[in-house]
Order: C-alpha cells, then sequence, then structure tokens
C-alpha cells in the first residue's frame, strides 16, 4: 500500500510540474498579480470615495467611483437587474474557457498564453464584482475636449490588454505561415 501511495505521489508531482512548466499555465501567475491588482484598487477606491465622487488626477483624468450594473460602456446597464446572472454567467463561462485554452497552450507560444492570462484575470475581476455586489466597480475616467469616455477598472484593461495581444499574436502567426509556404 505505502509503495502504491508513492507511486501516486509521484505521478501527481510529474503531472503537476510538467502542466506549469510546458503548457501556458506557465503564466498563470501573471493572472493572479492583476486579479489582486483589480481587486485591492477597487475596494480601496469603495472605501475611501464616496459614490460618484472624482479626484482630478491629471487635467485629462480622474479617478471617479460608479458602480456599473452592466457590461461594457455600460450597455444594458439601465434593465430591471436579470443582467447581473447574465453577465455573471458569461463571465464565468470565459473564466473556464481562458483557463483550459491557457492550459492547452505550448509554452512555446509566450504571446498567446499572456493573452489568455490576462483575459482570465480580467474576467474573473469583473465576475467577483458581480457576484459579490450586482455591479463593477469602475474608477478609472478619462476626458478631454469635452468627451468623457466610460469609467473603467484594471480588470477591463486587463481584458482589453488581453485581447489585442491575441489579434498580434494571430497576426504574427498568420505572417510566420506565410513565411513558412513560400519557403
Amino acid at each position: 500500500m505505502k509503495n502504491y501511495l508513492w507511486k501516486t505521489y509521484l505521478m501527481k508531482e510529474l503531472f503537476m510540474k510538467n502542466i506549469f512548466t510546458e503548457t501556458g499555465l506557465r503564466w498563470l501567475w501573471l493572472t493572479v498579480v492583476f486579479l489582486l491588482a483589480d481587486q485591492v484598487t477597487k475596494q480601496y477606491v469603495a472605501n475611501n470615495m464616496d459614490l460618484n465622487d472624482s479626484i482630478e488626477v491629471l487635467p485629462f483624468f480622474n479617478i471617479t467611483y460608479v458602480h456599473n450594473t452592466g457590461a461594457a460602456f455600460s450597455f444594458l446597464a439601465d434593465q430591471g437587474g436579470w443582467q447581473r446572472w447574465f453577465f455573471t454567467a458569461i463571465a464565468a463561462i470565459a473564466s473556464v474557457v481562458f483557463f483550459v485554452w491557457l492550459a492547452k497552450t505550448p509554452k512555446q507560444k509566450p504571446l498567446l498564453s499572456i493573452a489568455f492570462a490576462l483575459l482570465l484575470s480580467g474576467t474573473l475581476g469583473n465576475l467577483i464584482d458581480r457576484v459579490l455586489f450586482g455591479y463593477v466597480i469602475d474608477f478609472l475616467d478619462f476626458h478631454a475636449a469635452g468627451y468623457r469616455f466610460p469609467a473603467f477598472n484594471i480588470a477591463d484593461s486587463m481584458i482589453f490588454i488581453g485581447a489585442a495581444a491575441m489579434i498580434l499574436d494571430s497576426i504574427k502567426n498568420k505572417e510566420q505561415d506565410t513565411e513558412e509556404a513560400t519557403d
């Protein structure tokens, strides 16, 4: 019995080592870092500002504490509350998909792995808010020439950067495929 437990332990250790060194999961630490940064900054703003308060940081940038019950750009925010669970379900499904993609991405594709790690971070950050509060805490408020961009947060930034990295990876891979085809 002792021998069996030892072999099981070794197999588990080898499997875990492989999955975290040979796949995109080696970038999971990015997910954790940006998820923590997102949650800490949101809680700092929520605990130190009143709702809709604004602090001017630069002539074009404020910290403005708002609640977003909708999606990007407050899409569907004015609905009766059903959107909370709709967006929660979408974020939960997306989080699982990004994690699986991260686990299936080979280590030779670091840009794609980083993209999935950032997308996972942002999705989880906003998912946590929706589950706990029923809305997402936003506070980064940019404006210029009379135009105000909708407030957002670190999680939203990670989703944007992750999506941009995916597009960049796709363009890079298309160029490599074209070069290999002409060789």
